[in-house]
């Protein structure tokens, strides 16, 4: 898997974190979904990780996602971010994963 980072979207990330301690991890979130298959990609930067998350190195910094939600995901993936929507934007070449990305700063345990 491949996840690239793009200028704009780095800097942002680094300002909403601030100097914060913790990783950024790309979730596949159900809650209120109806179902496990029925989901949407997110972006959240966690003070602790999972035993299941693995790690996808980028141009940026180390990004975390769940191995059991690697189905979800495309093999190639950028993180942009929209000055018109003021949000983040999760794109592959065939689709947009997730238009309206915000990136929730969260100090639980993501189980």
């Amino acid at each position: 898997m491949e996840i690239t980072i793009t200028e704009i979207a780095a800097k942002k990330i680094t300002e909403k974190v601030a100097g914060q301690e913790g990783y950024l991890k790309l979730k596949y979130d159900t809650d209120g979904c109806g179902c496990a298959v029925n989901g949407v990609i997110a972006m959240w930067f966690v003070s602790k990780l999972n035993d299941d998350d693995i790690a996808i190195e980028t141009n940026d910094r180390t990004i975390y996602l769940e191995k059991s939600k690697v189905v979800f995901f495309d093999e190639q993936m950028k993180i942009d971010f929209s000055k018109a929507t003021n949000c983040f934007q999760l794109k592959s070449p065939g689709q947009i994963l997730n238009g309206h990305m915000s990136l929730v700063i969260t100090t639980e345990k993501t189980d």
